[in-house]
């Protein structure tokens, strides 16, 4: 039987029969796809067809990503334009970058400066005193032109992030071109310090290892514990209430709390100091400072320039004003009349002294304001450190560097600056650091020592014989008479003579005037009245010395420009005042500059110094203090105990010539009354005194929020 689909061959062997060949070999069969359905290229093709088909269907989802895209892009290009270096002079408060621009004209006309034919140079950077680094190019170099790859130009963009365009910044002082003196130019002085190394190598340590300790047992530190406060500061300039701002903050970082920093101008050289000390500074931009004073327990804003922050953050938040306490820190009427209107609505008002307390109320009451509570008062004090090195007892003596080994270690320190600065012991130096302005009265110095230097003062000491010297007791003058007429007299008589004084002492007054006249004397002081008057008159000669002036600080940014240059003018136009002035710059390491020194003046003109954190670190260091007899100054100096007090303005001038004469003449009593000044600090000037204050105020700044 015949099968279907098998056919023999001859021999008789069975084959199967081939699979018909398909009708077509088109690769659209059905069998040629069945077939080569596995192969993977073809299946890749048809999936990146499916995938364009998918991009076609959703076309309009397609457009709005790139649209975003681009949207993105352009939003990007645009901060990356508003916030960078395009165009940056257009910019509203733009500062540019810490560079030192300098120019000079050799063929200036004497109407263009006052002092004609020399060499003057402007600086625009703000000065960093002894803290700025030293350029590794050398001295005298050009610094390389950073371009757009380096460094430099991120920190630009920095500057320009600090400086906020719309800022609450309110200066009665414009901003100026400070006026740089030669340091080897003979007409004007010259130029000394600073002497950061001498200072670092004799007490042995710097800056940066010297830290104070908080007194954890006082109030202070038991109010400010874990709470949050933000401090407001007009400028972080080298001058008096920055640097009170600043010390408060370090003790109340040291305290435990939180502190931060809203710096209204940048201008200054403490930016750098307070980010050493660890001290967060906020940018003044937009609402950022006043979203931080909403945050914290206490603001504390740190001047009358303040005002327009207090008025700008009180429109926001009208609630925050139980939250400000204003420490003023000016004392002259153009500062009153342009805060009078804020006074109420703060919740406290703090002043230095009680004289600069008075006259703002005074002022208050005649324009019939009402403030919320009675002022209450923070006097200032000399900060730990130079307590320190002044030789004062602080938080920062050890075993190692006690009280007394710093005493030595200054005078060691006095030694070396004097030597570097080519001053020797048969030299008086008269110096004041206050920022160079009218109000400080540095011209008025210059004049007064040109007229001691040309004997052209009349000496007022014989008259201080006549009537008596209130500064020196009667046991004072006996007994350095004793001492000098001991050569010629017996022991015995020596002995008399100190057993007649201390009856004296018993009278009524604790002090009497020493009158060489008869009817004041007794018959003992009469037989030795004649050898008195040739002593005094002999060491009034011999004792006399050469007197020197140092003045700072230049560099400051609350000098003004026109009175620097009519200073430098009257030294080149006297050729004598060459050679006796001196020129430091601005600093906050000043302890090698008081150490030097033998008088501290103090001229301020106006209403006088609110306070004067300068005389009160001159006295740490025992220097007697000349100041004028207005202000705050009358409070810290006792005239002729501490210091002598002068009137102010040109009368002033003469009556301050004559104690710097007198000072001349006179070093026993100079010391004296620099011992004395040194002991008044250490009773009543230390920081225990200025925190114990603050507590006051922070306690009834809590009671009355609760």
């Amino acid at each position: 039987m015949e099968e279907t689909g098998e056919t023999g061959d001859l021999h008789g062997n069975i084959r199967l029969n081939p699979i018909p060949a398909p009708a077509s070999d088109s690769k659209n069969s059905p069998s040629f796809r069945r077939f080569h359905s596995t192969r993977t290229p073809r299946r890749n093709s048809r999936s990146g067809s499916n995938g364009l088909q998918w991009l076609r269907s959703q076309r309009v989802v397609f457009w709005l990503i790139l649209i975003a895209l681009w949207a993105y892009i352009g939003f990007y290009v645009q901060s990356t334009w508003a916030h960078g270096d395009h165009r940056k002079t257009d910019f509203v408060g733009y500062k540019s970058e810490a560079v030192s621009v300098r120019t000079q004209d050799n063929t200036a006309k004497p109407s263009d400066s006052l002092v004609s034919g020399v060499i003057t140079s402007v600086v625009k950077e703000p000065n960093l005193g002894e803290e700025k680094t030293s350029d590794s190019n050398g001295p005298g170099k050009e610094k390389p032109t950073p371009t757009k790859s380096s460094p430099r130009k991120r920190g630009r963009r920095m500057l320009r992030k600090v400086k906020p365009k719309d800022s609450a910044v309110e200066s009665i002082d414009s901003e100026f071109e400070d006026v740089e003196i030669p340091k080897g130019n003979s007409s004007f002085g010259l130029m000394v310090g600073p002497f950061n190394d001498i200072e670092d190598r004799i007490v042995g340590l710097t800056p940066q290892k010297r830290k104070g300790k908080c007194d954890r047992e006082g109030e202070f530190a038991r109010l400010v514990w874990t709470r949050y406060f933000l401090l407001i500061f007009h400028e972080l300039s080298m001058t008096g209430a920055p640097l009170s701002m600043m010390e408060l903050a370090t003790e109340i970082l040291r305290c435990g709390g939180n502190v931060k920093v809203v710096a209204l101008s940048k201008k200054g050289g403490l930016t750098w100091e307070i980010a050493r000390r660890g001290i967060e500074i906020i940018e003044d931009k937009g609402d950022l400072s006043f979203k931080a004073a909403m945050k914290a327990d206490l603001v504390i804003v740190g001047s009358a320039v303040s005002t327009s922050w207090i008025e700008q953050y009180l429109r926001r938040n009208p609630a925050g004003s139980s939250q400000l306490v204003w420490w003023i820190m000016e004392n002259r009427q153009e500062y009153f009349n342009r805060s009078k209107h804020m006074l109420s609505k703060v919740n406290m008002l703090a002043f230095l002294s009680d004289m600069q307390s008075k006259q703002w109320l005074s002022w208050c009451e005649e324009d019939k304001i009402k403030l919320k509570t009675q002022p209450m008062l923070v006097p200032l004090s000399v900060n730990d450190d130079l307590a320190f090195l002044a030789g004062l007892p602080s938080s920062l003596n050890t075993p190692l560097f006690t009280a007394k080994k710093m005493v030595e270690k200054r005078n060691l320190l006095r030694d070396e600056v004097r030597k570097s600065m080519g001053i020797s012991d048969k030299d008086m130096l008269v110096m004041t650091l206050s920022s160079i302005n009218p109000a400080k009265g540095q011209l008025l110095l210059l004049e007064a020592a040109r007229l001691v230097a040309e004997r052209n003062v009349t000496y007022r000491y014989p008259t201080l014989l006549e009537k008596g010297m209130s500064a020196l007791s009667h046991e004072d003058e006996l007994q350095a008479a004793a001492l000098h007429l001991n050569t010629n007299k017996t022991e015995k008589q020596v002995k008399d003579i100190h057993q007649l004084d201390s009856k004296k002492k018993k009278r009524k007054h604790s002090r009497l005037t020493y009158n060489l006249s008869s009817s004041s004397l007794t018959k003992a002081d009469e037989q030795i009245r004649p050898q008195i008057r040739n002593l005094l008159s002999e060491n009034a000669v011999s004792e006399e010395e050469n007197l020197k002036v140092l003045v700072g600080s230049f560099g400051s940014k609350s000098n003004k420009a026109h009175y620097v240059k009519a200073m430098l003018g009257f030294v080149s136009q006297n050729s004598n005042m060459s050679k006796l002035v001196f020129w430091t710059r601005a600093t906050t390491r000043v302890a090698s500059l008081y150490a030097a020194a033998d008088v501290y003046v103090l001229n301020a003109q106006g209403v006088g110094e609110t306070f004067g954190r300068v005389t009160i670190e001159a006295m740490a260091f025992g220097l007697p203090v000349l100041g004028t007899n207005a202000g705050g100054t009358r409070e810290i100096v006792e005239d002729n105990v501490t210091g002598l007090l002068h009137p102010l303005g040109r009368e002033g001038r003469e009556a301050l010539a004559q104690n710097i004469l007198h000072f001349l003449k006179n070093p026993s009593e100079r010391k004296k009354m620099g011992t004395r000044g040194r002991q008044k600090v250490q009773e009543s000037y230390l920081k225990q005194r200025t925190y114990s204050e603050m507590a006051r105020v922070l306690a009834k700044f809590m009671k009355a929020r609760l």
